[in-house]
């Protein structure tokens, strides 16, 4: 696999659509640090990481709307690729429709949103768009 986030995207996108309560990812720091931020900002219900194996999983139940059953997560979309990593400063960090969104930066102090790391006033590498 030449780009484990595009597939975590992936899988979470293939589950929202299927309709599924829950979907297991093999689990990475990175990706653990994506599903924090995921659930700090209320875009999923909760998540486990369980410890089996050499790698682990990541358990993500998936958030929707009771009344009209949509996901809480509208679109996930990969910024930076292998192929053509996309960087940005702290000056002009990516507003994701016009801030109802949120940016996924990979910084020298952590994995964080596009709003933390421009207070921080760190730029960094721009993971995915959620919103």
């Amino acid at each position: 696999m030449t780009d484990p986030i595009a597939d975590y995207l992936t899988r979470l996108r293939n589950a929202i659509q299927a309709k599924h309560r829950v979907v297991e990812i093999p689990a990475s720091n990175l990706k653990k640090a994506i599903t924090e931020i995921l659930f700090e900002k209320g875009y999923i219900l909760n998540y486990k990481f369980v410890d089996d194996g050499p790698q682990g999983t990541i358990k993500v139940a998936l958030k929707y709307d009771p009344i009209s059953k949509s996901s809480a997560i509208k679109k996930l979309k990969r910024v930076s690729t292998p192929g053509l990593r996309q960087y940005t400063g702290y000056k002009n960090m990516p507003r994701v429709i016009n801030g109802l969104g949120i940016a996924i930066i990979s910084t020298s102090k952590g994995v964080m949103t596009d709003k933390e790391a421009a207070e921080l006033k760190v730029g960094g590498e721009v993971l995915c768009y959620v919103y």
